[in-house]
């Protein structure tokens, strides 16, 4: 089964300044290593020195707790994956709108799955502070996030 590519190229704004274009390149690659390809020990290995502060309050801080997030998440949904619709960069501030969906067969139904916006914080290159903001676009990921939105991980906040 092959797993979306980012597209990095098609995303790119042409007003992009080169500082802009290397943040948006960083969240491409962390994105398409953790989301789609699922390669846990690589994400660690290029990501997992950087000081991440995370907003989403189910995740631990730091790279390793959206690690040991995901990985416990693909156990249960091993098709799980990010298709990036669109990308936005002003200085170190990167947000991708996303349509996530847990199995293949959803991929493009867009009653499928969830709609995720992710913020980053990039600092040269490095991830260092993360928000997200979801919306499940079915029942099944309704409940799903009824029922796992409610342990707080962090004290970070949400904004």
């Amino acid at each position: 089964m092959s797993t979306p590519q980012i597209n990095l190229q098609a995303l790119t704004q042409s007003h992009w300044q080169a500082e802009e274009l290397g943040n948006a390149q960083a969240v491409a690659e962390f994105v398409q290593i953790l989301m789609n390809d699922h390669n846990f020990d690589e994400v660690i290995a290029r990501f997992g020195a950087d000081q991440y502060k995370q907003h989403n309050r189910t995740m631990e801080d730091g790279i390793g707790g959206v690690v040991k997030t995901l990985k416990d998440f693909v156990k249960l949904a091993p098709e799980f994956s990010y298709d990036v619709k669109r990308m936005f960069v002003d200085g170190d501030q990167v947000i991708i709108h996303s349509h996530a969906t847990l199995k293949a067969k959803h991929r493009g139904d867009d009653t499928k799955g969830m709609n995720i916006i992710d913020t980053w914080t990039v600092r040269e290159g490095r991830l260092v502070e993360h928000w997200d903001a979801i919306q499940p676009l079915d029942l099944s990921m309704r409940l799903y996030n009824l029922f796992m939105g409610g342990k707080i991980n962090n004290a970070n906040g949400v904004f």
